[in-house]
């Protein structure tokens, strides 16, 4: 009897292992670092297109082990390993390639002001207008859910990262179904995507769906890109 406990153990053990591996998969990612966060163990990436993942793009990344940082700094060039396993994604084995000067903004650009980052609203103030599409082909402004205390996020439908716009989704999705008779009245979920190329008012509609949104409750959005870029920043 023990005999067969432990034989049964050991195949639930052997199951269970190469779940696991079956769960994580690896890509390879090379693109430029542009910033370095390494309390937080995270590093921003601009990289060209992970094949068979995901489009060229600017994201951050985390690692495990803080010693993959050591030595890098922004501008170098380099190629790492993508590891995506069911609820989260980091980077191993970096190796630096080279070096090349960072993208500057052009000599006309205006230049930054001297507070870090982006100018935040203050409470009070009012946010910028814009133009929409929802997700059932309707014009829409950010101006129509004025009187409602609206909770945003920004997404592409592709991602394939969990650890972010599906995240996101999760949270949301959780929050419709928290939200009591009253809130609900009061409170619109609105998820903006910044890829709208891809998301049109088709896809979002099936995205939505897949996420059991209540079209009462959570909106989705898609629109020209120079008008999502402007409103995001």
């Amino acid at each position: 009897m023990r005999s067969h406990l432990l034989h049964s153990l050991a195949i639930a053990l052997i199951a269970s292992c190469c779940a696991q591996r079956q769960a994580q998969n690896t890509y390879r990612l090379q693109g430029q670092v542009l910033s370095i966060e390494a309390p937080r163990k995270t590093l921003t990436i601009k990289h060209s297109e992970i094949k068979g993942l995901m489009p060229a793009m600017t994201m951050p990344y985390t690692v495990k082990d803080d010693r993959l940082l050591n030595g890098l700094t922004p501008g170098d060039l380099v190629d790492a390993t993508l590891v995506i396993v069911s609820n989260d994604a980091y980077l191993t084995a970096i190796t630096k390639t080279g070096q090349a000067p960072l993208e500057k903004p052009p000599a006309d650009a205006p230049m930054p002001s001297a507070s870090s980052g982006p100018k935040l609203l203050e409470p009070g103030e009012e946010v910028p207008n814009a133009s929409f599409v929802d997700q059932d082909g309707r014009k829409r402004t950010f101006n129509s859910f004025k009187g409602s205390t609206v909770v945003m996020t920004f997404i592409y439908t592709k991602c394939p990262l969990a650890t972010f716009c599906p995240l996101m989704d999760r949270h949301f999705a959780t929050l419709q179904t928290s939200l009591d008779e009253d809130a609900a009245k009061r409170v619109r979920l609105v998820t903006v995507s910044f890829d709208p190329a891809t998301d049109t008012p088709r896809v979002l509609k099936q995205h939505a769906r897949a996420l059991k949104a209540d079209p009462t409750r959570w909106t989705f959005l898609t629109g020209d890109q120079d008008e999502i870029d402007r409103f995001a920043a």
